[in-house]
């Protein structure tokens, strides 16, 4: 599989205040956004994989509910990591 938990541990550190803080909202952003890079990469590849589709779009849902989350609560940490991960809105 292409996600180790040592990547995870790295994603989570980077992202959230420490390698163990899985629950941190800019930490599961990251997570969600890794995975969705890599379902759209498969999707290319495998344009009949529905079932896939159907995930990529529940993924992207999350991020978004999450995303939307961030902007209520502190809008700074959104601006950060939109910034980080390079995502666009």
């Amino acid at each position: 599989m292409y996600l180790t938990s040592e990547k995870k541990q790295e994603l989570f550190a980077k992202h959230g205040q420490s390698a163990q803080d899985t629950g941190s909202a800019e930490g599961q952003i990251a997570l969600f956004s890794l995975r969705i890079n890599h379902l759209t990469e498969h999707l290319k590849k495998n344009k009949k994989d529905h079932s896939t589709r159907r995930a990529l779009i529940k993924l992207v849902g999350k991020r978004r509910s999450l995303l939307d989350y961030l902007i209520k609560k502190d809008i700074e940490r959104y601006r950060a990591i939109i910034k980080e991960l390079n995502l666009r809105k």
